[in-house]
C-alpha cells in the first residue's frame, strides 16, 4: 500500500480537475483511496516522468519538459516531485 503525504493528496485533491471533469474524492482518505486503486506513482523528476510516460505507452520524444507538465496525468507537487495519475 502507497502511503500518500498530506501534501500530495492536498495537491491532488486541489488540482483532479485537471485530469477528470468532475471531482474524484472530496477528502484525504478519499483521495488515498483512489490514487491506491489507479497506482498512482510519485516520482522525483521530469526524466522519470518521461520515462514512465514513455512506458505507460505514450509517444513523449518530440514532448519538451513543458509539455510534460502540460499532461494532464502529471502532478506537480509542493516538494518538487511529480504525481502520475492514469485517468
Amino acid at each position: 500500500m502507497n502511503e500518500f503525504k498530506d501534501e500530495y493528496l492536498d495537491a491532488f485533491l486541489k488540482n483532479q480537475g485537471q485530469l477528470f471533469d468532475e471531482p474524484v474524492a472530496d477528502t484525504y482518505e478519499e483521495a488515498e483511496a483512489f490514487l491506491e486503486d489507479c497506482m498512482a506513482q510519485v516520482v522525483s523528476s521530469l526524466k522519470e516522468v518521461r520515462k514512465w510516460l514513455d512506458e505507460s505507452g505514450m509517444d513523449v520524444e518530440g514532448l519538451s519538459d513543458e509539455e510534460l507538465l502540460e499532461q494532464s496525468e502529471v502532478f506537480r507537487l509542493p516538494d518538487g516531485k511529480f504525481l502520475i495519475v492514469e485517468g
